[in-house]
């Protein structure tokens, strides 16, 4: 592989910038830490500070930087460790949510830690530390101080399932030498589907492989056993529906569906997941504006035969209310926010609705349409009609379920086979460490 020789001027400049800017990396953590975005016990390693000592043997890193791609790295994660026992594996993300899952669920011989702000000084003593002999980034972190230190460090660099946003690819257009030099230093690079394939290609100047969709190996989301059965007792033989992840302007098609579906069945009530939990007021605002009567999850508030709308504003908990639903409509694909990930209402058994902006997955929520595991809402007339009709047919609604619970699956064998094989070749061994 050809690098470009000489580091771009904007990536020195941006380099230098970042390292008089320890001021304000620190500021900007204690303002995270009072928002509840950061683990105090652990703030340290936004730092480079490692919460750890460094295990003998090889080191394969693996980054991923919140709760959707940590998922998808957890059954890369088992399948590298079966076939390289020798090797640890270091996992790291940047929120919350997706620490506390890689604790609950990374395999033995794998363990988690923050990723270091991208700070020079905090990236180098997170490698000084961890001396990883290969790394892998999932997805789209870009961030050029980790990525080329990383690159003088580990023998090996790759990129998996991964992604440019439509609005990322514009913006790195604007940026072609940074973008290509950056991408340059990943010795192997797989997108996730035959877009983000081209898009990489454009900014690197390689060809670029793709096998489909990591997150279709990823497991369940996790569900609280003992929440589940309190809200059911709670909710009883209601219909229920779930509008997840929503994002602003969504909320307010969603409760205009809602209306229209109460009309037709008077007990339903509609769970409203707001992919950023901290706008649980500002929905509650919308349905009293609706004439909506709501509860608040964050509020320990009761879900009453009076409740029409419940928000539940908590974080880490939307496979609690998949499971709860059996038709779900996924958001961020009303807006223009690209759509969320439809394999997780798919594994467990909602049958999924979606608006058209979905960038973010296109191969996938195309092949769900295509195998009648997902349908198409364009507004809030849409969403109600096609939930009257899931609601009204459960043969229908049985069948969409199935639908998409077999497209979740029938890659996920396969991608992992593809993308293992291409990783393991390259992998540091027991005798060269």
């Amino acid at each position: 592989m050809t690098r470009p020789l000489r580091e771009p001027l904007g990536l020195k400049i941006y380099r230098t910038v970042s390292r008089a800017g320890a001021p304000v990396a620190s500021f900007a953590l204690k303002q995270r830490l009072k928002a509840g975005k950061e683990d105090a016990g652990r703030i340290g390693e936004r730092r480079g500070q490692a919460g750890r000592p460094r295990p003998e043997g090889p080191l394969v890193w693996i980054h991923g930087a919140s709760v959707g791609e940590s998922l998808s790295v957890i059954p890369l994660v088992e399948r590298l460790k079966a076939d390289r026992p020798d090797c640890n594996f270091l996992v790291t993300t940047g929120t919350v949510t997706s620490a506390k899952l890689m604790q609950e669920r990374l395999p033995e011989g794998a363990f988690h830690q923050f990723i270091p702000l991208d700070h020079p000084d905090y990236v180098e003593a997170f490698l000084d530390h961890w001396r990883p002999d290969a790394a892998l980034f999932v997805e789209s972190e870009f961030w050029p101080n980790l990525i080329l230190a990383a690159r003088r460090r580990a023998t090996f660099m790759g990129l998996v399932n991964g992604r440019v946003s439509p609005r990322s690819f514009e913006d790195w257009r604007r940026q072609p030498n940074a973008i290509k030099f950056i991408l340059s230093s990943f010795d192997l690079i797989i997108a996730q589907d035959p877009q983000n394939a081209e898009r990489l290609s454009a900014l690197s100047g390689r060809s670029i492989e793709t096998y489909g969709n990591l997150k279709y190996a990823a497991p369940a989301l996790p569900g609280d056993e003992a929440a589940l059965e309190a809200l059911k007792t709670q909710i009883g033989d209601r219909r229920r529906w779930l509008a997840a992840s929503t994002h602003p302007g969504e909320e307010d098609s969603v409760l205009k569906a809602a209306k229209i579906l109460n009309a037709v069945f008077p007990r339903l009530l509609t769970i409203v997941t707001p992919r950023h939990p901290g706008r649980g007021e500002e929905v509650a605002a919308l349905c009293a504006e609706h004439d909506l009567t709501c509860a608040r999850r964050s509020k320990n508030e009761a879900i009453t035969p009076e409740t029409k709308v419940y928000i539940a504003d908590t974080l880490g908990e939307l496979g609690l209310f998949y499971r709860l639903c059996d038709v779900s409509f996924v958001g961020g694909s009303l807006v223009d926010k690209g759509g969320h990930n439809p394999l997780e209402p798919a594994r467990l058994g909602a049958a999924i609705l979606h608006g058209p902006h979905v960038f973010n997955f296109v191969e996938t929520y195309r092949e769900m349409r295509r195998t009648g595991g997902a349908a198409l809402t364009r507004n809030e007339r849409e969403i109600a009609s096609a939930a009257t009709r899931l609601f009204s047919d459960a043969k229908t609604r049985a069948a969409m379920t199935d639908a998409a619970r077999k497209a979740a699956e029938a890659g996920a064998e396969r991608i992992l086979g593809e993308v293992c094989g291409k990783i393991e070749p390259a992998l540091p061994s027991e005798t060269a460490h």
